[in-house]
């Protein structure tokens, strides 16, 4: 076939070519069907190409292939190559094997669960730099889907043996010397192929991580690699670079399952994007995991520094938002984990309390952003409100209620109502309002001491040490009285019983007095100039 250069083909920008129109249009349908109304034209044409995959190099190996009359050895250094031209240029035109490279492309695919791992990994390489063409094409999905399913294997097994046979696991494990390597130098067997990947971009990440969900690969050994690849590849990236891999790595993370990644990994996630300004779609994605986790978090993990352009010193804000991802998990959130989180909660606030630019609706919203369930007591609470009191001290009575209503006065101590009761910077109607609080709690102690709570059936009765309340008086200026119980059983081990249950209610009665006291003091120095001696604050709701 006489060969003359008729066609000038400027590839990418790249190189320009000078080849036969009629050879090359003999084997790709594109050309052909572009040509077809210009089939009697004498001059020269030009095609310029803009998206050529492969650019240069590729456009001279499709040439040979047409030059030498289909003939080329196909193999997975070039397989991927090859594959995206014939798809790009429509090189299906034969019925023949020889010359359709696209079948012939197709058919080589097929050999691909034979190839060394060496082999797959350079597939994959040239995939990723014939994107998108690879991915429509076919091939990048059945290079990833065997790249997957060797780590599925490896997973099972040794990284370097062999599956039984071909026939019956789809598979050929060969490992080459860098990934023999690889494991040589630390990394444990389920790990070895961390290093392997870090040649593919976010994009091709995303696509790998999908596929070993698929195929239900370990999700910790899944969280481990993205972080190693995050912190692998930000050696030397420019701060955009840094953007995108870190939201690509919280996206996959988030595909994973809540206990694969630890709490402390994601933290340290987040102190890299406090300053990489990530998409707002990230960000959440990242405090919604770390809110699942909150009762694994420290008190330094929450000490996040302000945003830029605020004047406080924590990121209150960020806390308030991982708490409310905490509470997302409703039925999943035991008790004992409210528990914990309202432990680490108390310590947060009493760290904030100084700033003395916290506004009191943070500070509020920190104290019941948990339910009342989650705590036993409340003394760390009503501490971290002392300390806030102490250096917001130009707070008005009624911004104090408010923060003040946050405590659930009966499951304070006594020893922390009587301080609440003597310290000044609390508001006279919390004071008031714990030592009612208080007063009720011991008098249903001092109830539940009578016959029905007994071990026995002998009914316990009671020798008055005091006088009764008047008629008329409420519940909370009733005095608490106890006796002294007179039984006479038989049983001495109920006698012992109920001596130490009498032990208890003269306890009770001594800090009964004592409340009494303090309720008195407080009444008449705090409360008196505000309303009648004998009238009552009006309470929180």
């Amino acid at each position: 076939m006489a060969v003359c250069c008729d066609l000038e083909v400027d590839v990418n920008g790249e190189e320009t070519f000078m080849v036969d129109k009629k050879i090359i249009a003999l084997y790709s349908g594109r050309l052909s069907k572009l040509f077809g109304k210009s089939t009697g034209t004498k001059r020269n044409l030009k095609v310029i190409f803009n998206d050529f995959p492969g650019g240069a190099k590729n456009f001279e190996l499709m040439s040979r292939f047409c030059y030498n009359n289909g003939r080329i050895d196909i193999t997975p250094s070039n397989i991927s190559l090859l594959h995206c031209t014939a798809h790009f240029m429509e090189m299906n035109k034969y019925t023949s094997e020889k010359h359709n490279l696209l079948e012939r492309t197709e058919k080589s695919l097929e050999e691909i669960n034979y190839w060394t791992w060496s082999e797959l990994l350079t597939a994959l390489k040239q995939c990723q730099d014939l994107l998108p063409v690879a991915n429509f094409s076919g091939i990048l999905e059945k290079c990833l889907y065997s790249l997957v399913g060797r780590l599925a294997l490896s997973s099972e097994a040794s990284p370097c043996a062999s599956t039984s046979s071909p026939d019956s696991s789809g598979f050929r494990f060969s490992c080459d010397t860098r990934s023999t390597e690889s494991m040589k130098n630390s990394f444990s067997r389920v790990t070895w192929w961390f290093e392997d990947l870090l040649f593919l971009s976010p994009t091709l990440v995303e696509m790998v991580i999908k596929a070993m969900v698929s195929r239900k690969l370990d999700h910790v050994i899944i969280s481990r690699f993205l972080f190693y690849y995050q912190k692998t590849k930000f050696y030397g990236a420019t701060a955009d670079e840094k953007r995108k891999i870190l939201e690509s790595v919280i996206d996959m993370l988030y595909t994973l399952g809540r206990s694969s990644v630890s709490c402390k990994s994601l933290f340290g996630i987040l102190r890299i994007a406090v300053n990489l300004n990530i998409s707002k779609s990230s960000r959440s994605k990242l405090e919604s995991m770390i809110g699942y986790q909150m009762d694994q978090a420290t008190l330094d993990n929450l000490l996040v520094p302000s945003p830029p352009r605020t004047n406080y010193l924590y990121d209150v804000n960020l806390v308030l938002r991982f708490l409310k991802a905490f509470l997302r998990g409703g039925s999943q959130v035991s008790l004992m984990l409210l528990s914990k989180v309202a432990s680490l909660m108390d310590l947060y606030m009493a760290e904030v309390a100084p700033d003395p630019c916290l506004k009191p609706s943070k500070f509020l919203a920190l104290a019941m952003a948990l339910p009342d369930s989650a705590r036993d007591s409340y003394d760390e609470m009503c501490r971290a409100i002392d300390m806030y009191f102490e250096v917001h001290a130009a707070l008005s009575e009624e911004e104090k209620m408010k923060i003040c209503c946050a405590l659930n006065y009966e499951k304070l101590s006594a020893e922390a109502c009587i301080h609440l009761s003597q310290n000044a910077k609390f508001p006279s109607k919390s004071a008031v309002q714990a030592l009612i609080s208080q007063q009720f709690k011991l008098k249903n102690l001092l109830h539940n001491t009578d016959s029905s709570k007994c071990c026995t059936d002998t009914p316990c009765s009671f020798t008055e040490t005091g006088s009764k309340s008047k008629k008329g008086e409420t519940d909370e200026q009733v005095v608490l009285y106890a006796g002294k119980l007179e039984v006479s059983p038989d049983n001495e081990k109920i006698r012992a019983h109920l001596q130490g249950m009498q032990w208890r209610v003269m306890e009770l009665e001594k800090v009964c007095r004592k409340m009494q006291t303090q309720m008195a003091k407080i009444m008449k120095s705090r409360v008196s100039s505000h309303s009648n001696a004998r009238s009552l604050p009006k309470l929180c709701s």
